[in-house]
C-alpha cells in the first residue's frame, strides 16, 4: 500500500487549509483511512479518521474545527481544516488501517505551519 498526500503549508492563525491523501495498491476490504500529527517534542496524536463506511472518529483538537470526509471510489480522504490556530502546527502523517487486524501504513507526512 502506497499512500500519497498533498496539502498542507502555511497559514495565518484563523485561515484554513486542506490536506488529501490517496491510497494505492492493494487496499484492504474494511479500512480507515485519516490523519495524527506530530509537533516538536509532542508525542504523536490523532486529527481524524474516517472508515469506509463513513463514520468518523475525531481527536480533540480537531473536533469543531476539521472536517474529513471520503471518496471510496478513488480511495482518497481529504481534511478540512479551519479555524487554524499555531498549535495546530505539526507534521501530519496519513495513515490507512487495516481494520481486521489494525496493521497500518504510513505516508511520508506533510508539514502545516499556522502563524500567529
Amino acid at each position: 500500500v502506497q499512500l500519497q498526500a498533498s496539502g498542507g503549508g502555511l497559514v495565518q492563525a484563523g485561515g484554513s487549509l486542506g490536506l488529501s491523501c490517496a491510497a494505492s495498491g492493494s487496499i484492504f476490504k474494511l479500512y480507515a483511512m485519516g490523519w495524527y500529527r506530530q509537533a516538536p517534542g509532542k508525542q504523536r496524536e490523532l486529527v481524524a479518521l474516517i472508515n469506509n463506511g463513513g463514520t468518523t472518529n475525531y481527536g480533540d483538537p480537531a473536533k469543531g474545527r476539521f472536517t474529513i470526509s471520503r471518496d471510496n471510489a478513488k480511495t482518497t480522504v481529504y481534511l478540512q481544516m479551519n479555524s487554524l490556530k499555531p498549535e495546530d502546527t505539526a507534521v501530519y502523517y496519513c495513515t490507512i488501517k487495516n481494520l481486521a487486524d489494525w496493521s497500518d501504513y504510513w505516508g511520508q507526512g506533510t508539514q502545516v505551519t499556522v502563524s500567529s
